[in-house]
């Protein structure tokens, strides 16, 4: 109707089939009389699913300008039910989308208000790392309580979220998943399922936010010590952790990181549970408080001495030990 095809440096891919766009809107649980928050909607696929469904409000954020006329037309349709707001979402502020009279105490249900999305595939796991760390500071959309997201990754980055302990899809990203949300496996997509047809197929994800973490350390500590462990992950652990000092004093400190975890020193990262990584924060937090300056100690690169480290927020972190393109974001101290 509007002339509009999917463009590949957006990395857009669209779903077609009805039914499965009301299977997607459906997999978070029941929408009716709900305010739902839909990322990346194009051309309104999801979204007349998710009014379909009984939605009383979606606000849509979406970059790209030329979808902006069919989504208008779905508002006037629905009777004014969409609010439009075109950006992008990989910087948009969701903590003012709402009247505070629609947030709820975290340690109560959840808020009558639901996330949805077919994100591109180029930005889903920066976008779902940016929010984990929105989720555990209790900001943007999450100000207003535990809102749960439902959102499509590519099938393989769908099953690192959820890994147990000891698969070897596991790795930083299901740590940290798993450490602020429940993660759950809905359903799969065919990759013939979308337009253009991507070379994955799709993996549909639903993230509810804890109650309380299992590691309640701030996000930056635990991305630190989880993502320089995972340097490795079939590494011994106390290898893998030792990145997190400098040589001169890193064999005593890992040794004692070692002692107060509980851990044997030869077990991988992938085998461990959340309740192993929660006291190798605990530990690493310890030896921070004793001595702060450690903390500016660069994991990265074990040639760098205390006090000569730069730290750059949000930098991008390629796990050499994956086989994803993206597996996780290093938000580290400034």
């Amino acid at each position: 109707m509007y002339n509009i095809n999917a463009q590949r440096k957006l990395s857009q891919n669209f779903i077609m089939d009805p039914r499965l766009l009301d299977k997607l809107a459906r997999a978070g649980g029941s929408l009716d009389g709900k305010v739902v928050v839909e990322v990346g909607p194009g051309p309104g696929g999801i979204t007349r699913s998710i009014l379909g469904q009984g939605a009383r409000q979606c606000a849509v954020i979406e970059k790209d300008p030329r979808f902006m006329p069919a989504l208008e037309l779905l508002n006037e349709a629905s009777g004014g039910r969409l609010d439009i707001h075109l950006g992008d979402v990989m910087h948009f502020n969701m903590e003012k989308l709402f009247p505070p009279s629609m947030a709820t105490e975290w340690e109560g249900g959840l808020p009558n208000i639901s996330l949805i999305g077919n994100l591109p595939f180029n930005v889903s796991t920066p976008l779902v790392i940016k929010w984990l760390k929105a989720m555990s500071e209790r900001q943007s959309l999450w100000n207003y309580g535990r809102v749960p997201l439902t959102l499509c990754f590519q099938l393989e980055v769908a099953q690192r979220m959820s890994a147990a302990p000891g698969n070897n899809c596991r790795s930083s990203l299901s740590v940290m998943c798993q450490n602020w949300a429940r993660v759950q496996q809905n359903f799969i997509i065919p990759g013939g399922a979308f337009l253009p047809k991507p070379d994955v197929n799709v993996g549909v994800v639903t993230l509810t936010p804890l109650t309380v973490p299992y590691i309640d350390h701030p996000y930056k500590l635990v991305d630190k010590v989880i993502s320089t462990a995972f340097k490795g992950k079939k590494k011994n652990v106390q290898n893998t952790i030792a990145r997190l000092f400098p040589k001169n004093i890193s064999k005593t400190l890992t040794t004692r990181m070692i002692s107060e975890s509980g851990l044997r020193p030869d077990v991988v990262p992938l085998s461990l549970d959340m309740s192993d990584w929660s006291r190798v924060c605990n530990s690493y937090a310890r030896i921070i408080q004793q001595s702060p300056s450690l903390w500016k100690y660069c994991p990265r690169d074990s040639k760098m001495e205390l006090g000569d480290a730069k730290y750059e927020e949000g930098e991008l972190f390629i796990d050499s030990d994956s086989d994803a393109v993206i597996d996780n974001i290093l938000l580290r101290a400034e």
